[in-house]
């Protein structure tokens, strides 16, 4: 227990070097190509210059002082109070990557569960039928899900919702935000809030679970048919006790590393979905910090990922070694 406990503490220290060494230099680039500036010289009227200068000195975006000052006080605040820094408007970019945090959340965990159980279970199914019928079929409609755009298959469940409410005369699924209840009743928010995040889940869970049948499928056959499955044959077991006992653990490996590291993709990569179902979430954020020049926000969210893609590689190592003995976390 002690040398797992030094291989995550080693772990843990080696990713918070590289969160530092990441977010810095996201740091470095985001100041030299965003213009903060523009925001104030662009509106109209145009305020007045010390007006302009004022309000970029109080957000530490002032591109007139040195860039590696203006880091260092953004690192202490950070360090120090834990603050994240403002964006141009004067917003706290804590309090907005909180928010949006959540709103992904509520979203992307439950698609992300199920997309995962879905694509596994079907993997394991089609690989244990190869060229049945039940492995063509679902072949096929992943084939045609995998080559359709997101924005595509998301606009085509809208206009499907909006036929199935028109149909029976009432609003089913609601097809923008998150949530449209303002009372205190927690049975009818919980009502709300499933009728509006079906649709999203909707999408990301099948187009998520896609890729996770697929690969699920191919680790499994590759294992079926290594020489420690036909050795496991040849001493009795049948073709299911060799998958269930031996296959299946091993191909579930590089699937578990899969899923660990797609977190970080998981809160920022749902923008298009975000985006035609109206969501205020991560992914629709770091997209409006680079078109509004809020270079503090698009450090947050590189941080952020950064932190999400370090926890997914931890998690990944831990999967491993539970699902493989032979691994020592040590």
């Amino acid at each position: 227990m002690s040398s797992f406990l030094l291989y995550v503490l080693k772990r843990v220290a080696g990713y918070a070097v590289m969160i530092v060494v990441a977010t810095s230099l996201t740091y470095f680039l985001a100041s030299a190509f965003l213009n903060p500036r523009s925001n104030y010289e662009s509106k109209t009227p145009r305020p007045p210059q010390e007006s302009i200068e004022r309000s970029l000195d109080e957000a530490n975006l002032n591109d007139k002082t040195p860039v590696v000052e203006r880091y260092l006080r953004w690192a202490e605040g950070v360090v120090t109070r834990g603050d994240l820094g403002i964006t141009p408007t004067g917003d706290s970019v804590g309090r907005i990557i909180s928010v949006r945090m959540v709103v992904s959340a509520q979203l992307l965990i439950a698609s992300t569960v199920l997309s995962v159980l879905i694509g596994v279970a079907l993997g394991v199914y089609t690989a244990q039928r190869q060229y049945a019928w039940q492995d063509r079929v679902t072949g096929a409609f992943a084939s045609v899900l995998m080559v359709i755009p997101t924005v595509v298959f998301a606009i085509l469940v809208v206009f499907v919702a909006i036929e199935i409410n028109q149909l029976v005369g009432a609003r089913i699924f609601f097809v923008t935000d998150m949530s449209s209840y303002d009372g205190g009743n927690p049975l009818l928010w919980l009502v709300d809030l499933v009728q509006h995040i079906f649709l999203p889940t909707l999408v990301l869970t099948v187009l998520g679970a896609v890729g996770y049948h697929l690969g699920q499928r191919t680790y499994l056959l590759d294992e079926m048919h290594a020489d420690y499955v036909r050795t496991a044959r040849a001493k009795g077991l049948t073709r299911r006790q060799a998958v269930r006992r031996h296959a299946l653990r091993a191909s579930l490996i590089p699937t578990a590393v899969s899923v660990a590291f797609s977190i970080a993709s998981v809160f920022t990569g749902a923008v298009m979905t975000e985006k035609v179902f109206g969501i205020h979430g991560m992914g629709e954020y770091f997209i409006n910090a680079v078109n509004g020049n809020d270079i503090n926000g698009v450090v947050a969210v590189a941080a952020f990922g950064g932190v999400c893609t370090l926890v997914g590689a931890l998690l990944a190592d831990l999967f491993a070694a539970a699902l493989d003995p032979r691994i020592k976390m040590s």
